[in-house]
C-alpha cells in the first residue's frame, strides 16, 4: 500500500485503484473517512485552522460572524518548512493535527503518502468548485487520481520586478523579453549604473525550480508503473548554465540571502535593479523597500525564445483537511469559502499579499486598480495573464525535502565557487533517486 500510494501521488494519471485517505471514523468501504462518507455532521462543530498568512485571523473571523454553527481557530505558525510541516506529521502520527493546514503544493503529495490527507472530491460542493480555480492548481490538488485533496488557495506565477528608473538611466528604455536580452541588459546596467541585474539567491531552490518551470524541466515523470527523475534535463541544465554564465560574469549579486535585510537594502540602493519573482512578491518590494515608491515596473518574465509565452510558478499554496479530522464536510465547507469568497478572497489580498488561485480572483478591486509603489501601474494584468501561461504539467515528488536540500546545498557551493549549478543538477538527481529507492519506490533508469 505504501508504494501504491507514493506513486499515485506522482502520477499525472491514476495507476492504481486506492482507497481513499483517512479522516474520522470507519466507513463502509473500510477506509477511514473517505469522500464515500463525507456528510455533514448536523451539529455545531468546532474546526482548527494552522497558517502562516498574516491577518488570516481577520478573515476567519468574518466566517465566524456569519457561520455561527462552525467555529473556526486560527493557529499562527512558521512558514511550512520552518517547522510547520514537522510538526503536522508529528501530530498526525500522535493524533492531535488540526483539521485543517495550509499546504504548498510541492508538499501535498508528502502528505498524501503518509496518509495525512482527506479526499473531500464527495463532501457538499467540492466537485462543483473545479471550475472556480486555475485548472493547473486544481490539477495540483488531485495527486494523479479521482479524489481531491486539498481546495487551491494563492499560485505565484511570475514575472520582472524591474527599477525602471536604473533602466532608463542604463538606456534600457524597454523591459527585456528574452533571457538573451536580460543578460544583455545586465551587462549594459551593471557598466552604465553598477548595479546588479539581480541576485542569485543562496539556499532558495524554489525560486530556481520556478525557472525550471517557465523552461518546460519537469523535475519528476512516468514512465509505466516507475518513476523517472529528471531533475538533470536538457532542459534544466540550460537553465542552469545561463545562470552560471551570469555569475561567472560578475553579473549578478551572488553574496545576497532572499528574503534578507541586506536584500532589501540592495533594493532600496539600487545595487540591485530587477527580481524575477512571483505575483505575491509585489508586497515583498513595496513593504521592504518603501523609499522606492514609483521607481518600480513590472514586465513578462523573459522567455527562452523571442515570441515564447511561458511563464513559471512560484510558490501558492492549498487549504487542506487533515485526515484526523472528524468533520470533512464542514472543513471542506470553510475551505472553499476562503478560497472562493470574494469578501475573503479581498482581506486575503489585502492583509497577506495573497494572489488567489480562484478566477474570480482576477475581478477583485485591487487587483484591477494601479498601485502606487509601482508608479500607478495596473501590475496585476501582468500576472493574470501569466497565471494562463503555466505549464499544467509540471509534477512534484512526494520527498521534494530532498531535492531541495540537495539543490539548495549546490548552489551555496556554487556561489563560492565550489562546482557549478550544472554539478548542482546532477547530485540533486542523484539524491532524489536514492531518496525514491529508498522508500521502495520503483525508479526507471
Amino acid at each position: 500500500m505504501y508504494r501504491r500510494t507514493l506513486t499515485a501521488a506522482l502520477a499525472a494519471v491514476p495507476l492504481v485503484l486506492l482507497s481513499a485517505c483517512g479522516g474520522g471514523g470507519d466507513d463502509a468501504d473500510g477506509g477511514s473517512g473517505s469522500a464515500a462518507a463525507c456528510e455533514p455532521s448536523g451539529e455545531d462543530v468546532e474546526l482548527t485552522f494552522v497558517t502562516w498568512v498574516p491577518g488570516m485571523d481577520q478573515v476567519v473571523e468574518l466566517w465566524n460572524q456569519k457561520n455561527p454553527d462552525i467555529q473556526v481557530t486560527v493557529q499562527e505558525t512558521p512558514a511550512g518548512n520552518a517547522g510547520t510541516y514537522n510538526n503536522l506529521f508529528n501530530g498526525l502520527e500522535a493524533g492531535t493535527s488540526p483539521d485543517l493546514s495550509q499546504i504548498e503544493y510541492d508538499s501535498l503529495s508528502s502528505f498524501r503518502l503518509q496518509d495525512g490527507l482527506t479526499d473531500i472530491s464527495a463532501c457538499p460542493g467540492v466537485a462543483d468548485a473545479e471550475g472556480q480555480f486555475a485548472d493547473w492548481t486544481w490539477q495540483q490538488t488531485k495527486l494523479g487520481d479521482d479524489g481531491v485533496y486539498a481546495i487551491p488557495q494563492d499560485s505565484g506565477p511570475m514575472a520582472l520586478y524591474y527599477r525602471k528608473d536604473l533602466f532608463d538611466q542604463a538606456g534600457i528604455t524597454t523591459p527585456p523579453t528574452t533571457w538573451d536580452a536580460y543578460y544583455e541588459a545586465a551587462k549594459q546596467l551593471k557598466q552604465a549604473t553598477g548595479a546588479y541585474i539581480t541576485h542569485f539567491p543562496q539556499a532558495d531552490a524554489n525560486w530556481f525550480t520556478g525557472l525550471l518551470w517557465q523552461r518546460g524541466a519537469s523535475l519528476f515523470e512516468l514512465d509505466g508503473d516507475q518513476v523517472r527523475v529528471t531533475v538533470d534535463s536538457p532542459e534544466a541544465q540550460e537553465v542552469a548554465q545561463y545562470w552560471q554564465r551570469m555569475i561567472d560574469e560578475d553579473l549578478v549579486a551572488t553574496n545576497l540571502q532572499g528574503f534578507s535585510p541586506e536584500l532589501y537594502a540592495a533594493w532600496t540602493n539600487g545595487s540591485v535593479a530587477s527580481w524575477p519573482s512571483a505575483a505575491w512578491g509585489y508586497s515583498t518590494i513595496r513593504d521592504n523597500a518603501a523609499s522606492t515608491t514609483g521607481k518600480w515596473a513590472v514586465a513578462d518574465l523573459p522567455q527562452w525564445a523571442e515570441g515564447d509565452q511561458a511563464a513559471g510558478n512560484w510558490g501558492g499554496s492549498t487549504t487542506a483537511v487533515l485526515s484526523s479530522s472528524d468533520h470533512p464536510a464542514e472543513a471542506a465547507e470553510f475551505a472553499l469559502w476562503l478560497n472562493t469568497d470574494p469578501e475573503a478572497l479581498a482581506l486575503e489580498n489585502e492583509l497577506g499579499g495573497l494572489y488567489p488561485a480562484a478566477t474570480a480572483g482576477a475581478d477583485l478591486p485591487a487587483l484591477e486598480q494601479g498601485i502606487e509603489f509601482y508608479g500607478g501601474q495596473t501590475i496585476f494584468d501582468v500576472f493574470n495573464a501569466a497565471a494562463g501561461e503555466v505549464d499544467t504539467d509540471f509534477t512534484w515528488g512526494p520527498t521534494m525535502t530532498d531535492t531541495y536540500t540537495a539543490m539548495s546545498d549546490g548552489f551555496t557551493d556554487a556561489l563560492n565557487g565550489q562546482g557549478t549549478l550544472v554539478d548542482t543538477l546532477t547530485a540533486a538527481e542523484s539524491a532524489s533517486r536514492e531518496s525514491l529507492e529508498a522508500q521502495g519506490v520503483p525508479v526507471a533508469d
